[in-house]
């Protein structure tokens, strides 16, 4: 995995936790959705790339 896609779903991973962070606060359900749904992505992701790793070795 190269260190950028790490960093970018690392990044991508709190801003979703941010994000539904401020809708759990306002009581925004869509966006504290969104921020889970940005979490989940950013995981899967990462969970890709360390699978292509795994075979690389």
């Amino acid at each position: 995995m190269s260190a950028a896609d790490k960093a970018r779903n690392k990044v991508d991973n709190v801003a979703g936790k941010a994000k539904e962070a401020v809708g759990n606060l306002t009581g925004d359900a869509r966006t504290r959705d969104e921020g889970r749904s940005d979490q989940a992505v950013a995981n899967l992701r990462d969970a890709g790339e360390k699978f292509k790793d795994a075979f690389k070795k």
